[in-house]
């Protein structure tokens, strides 16, 4: 069997972690990315260059196999270039959905997923007529590239609504209301390029300041099936192939749509050790045309991250089924740059566990 080379648009984490799970296999990386001190790099060949840079995205072309991207905000357009040269997955349809909310929400209702009420802000003017519509509280965010609670603000009074579209950038936005939900959760699936498609079990995720800080496995979740049927509308009506996220609300027993990543996804980390196959070898499988692994748990799991910096590796070390991942990122407050994965026989030995974490001060807000 000849080595499979692999190109990816982007050398973040993502990547990096993309390529320690097919280096296993005999697969080869190739980076681009126009981040001299990418992640991935040290993985594989970087490539240094923008994302809409045609020489350079030909070059890439040249010296792999197929192609996929790690983030949604890589440019549609480069996605589609790089089709006419080599096959790319998941496809320039899926990152365009992806990469405009409105887009997105208009989907989930054409395909039948709860949303929760939303309107196109395009002005200031817009702006007020959309909240005597929809009303407060309500989150205004740009249409597209926030990500980590950028690109929005949550509205709660009039006195929130004045200037708000200029404070964002004076950019297309969407106007939803805020949903009072009573947790976050996300299903990580993947599609092969037959259609065969697989879900891992929902994971709960807690955010603090958008940020994504602990996503735990969960167990037998009554709203698992309902996660699965909506994700599923979404894989088929995208011919989609690969890892695909989609976050959702819990509202009762109901689960609201909030969005898609087109791509393997932070609240998935857990999988790297949590389950038979994770998400970032059946991402490669998926791409490759292989067939799928089993998304089964072996152990109850959680993922912490580590935002702005790494906590002492020595005091990582002592704490019991943890495994460490270290990206290789300069810290920088607010960034992600590592995460722990937790593993524990029980959900409730789990909850104990993450619980004298977040006393030693690994997993709470920094």
């Amino acid at each position: 069997m000849n080595t499979m080379k692999i190109g990816v648009i982007g050398g973040g984490q993502l990547g990096r972690m993309l390529a320690l799970a097919g280096t296993p296999l005999g697969m080869e990386f190739v980076f681009l990315d126009p981040a001299p001190d990418a992640c991935a790099a040290a993985l594989g060949t970087h490539i240094c260059a923008d994302y809409q840079d045609h020489e350079h995205l030909q070059q890439l072309a040249q010296q792999v196999d197929l192609i996929t991207f790690e983030f949604e905000n890589v440019p549609a357009e480069t996605v589609a270039f790089l089709s006419q040269l080599v096959p790319v997955y998941p496809m320039a349809k899926a990152l365009r959905v992806a990469r405009d909310r409105l887009t997105e929400k208009s989907l989930f209702q054409d395909l039948g997923i709860p949303v929760a009420p939303f309107a196109n802000i395009d002005s200031q003017d817009d702006l007020e007529s959309a909240v005597d519509t929809i009303g407060l509280p309500a989150v205004l965010k740009t249409r597209t590239l926030g990500y980590d609670g950028k690109g929005q603000r949550i509205l709660k009074t009039r006195e929130d609504v004045a200037g708000t579209f200029d404070e964002l950038g004076g950019v297309p936005c969407i106007l939803e209301t805020f949903v009072k939900f009573s947790g976050e959760v996300s299903v990580i699936a993947v599609r092969g390029r037959d259609g065969e498609t697989v879900s891992y079990p929902l994971s709960h995720n807690v955010h603090t300041d958008g940020i994504l800080r602990v996503a735990r496995a969960s167990d037998n979740h009554p709203l698992q099936n309902k996660a699965e049927d909506y994700v599923g509308r979404v894989l088929d009506h995208l011919e989609y192939v690969g890892v695909l996220a989609f976050e959702f609300f819990e509202v009762g027993d109901e689960l609201y749509a909030n969005e898609v990543a087109p791509r393997v996804h932070n609240s998935g980390h857990w999988t790297i050790e949590g389950a038979q196959c994770s998400q970032f070898e059946n991402h490669l499988r998926a791409i490759a045309g292989l067939p799928l692994g089993s998304t089964a748990k072996v152990a109850e799991s959680a993922m912490i991250n580590f935002i702005g910096e790494v906590p002492p590796l020595a005091m990582l070390m002592e704490e019991r089924d943890a495994h460490i991942h270290h990206y290789g990122k300069a810290f920088k407050s607010g960034r992600k740059v590592g995460h722990l994965t937790l593993l524990a026989e029980s959900s409730e030995a789990l909850g104990q566990r993450l619980a004298e974490l977040q006393e030693k001060g690994i997993g709470t807000p920094s």
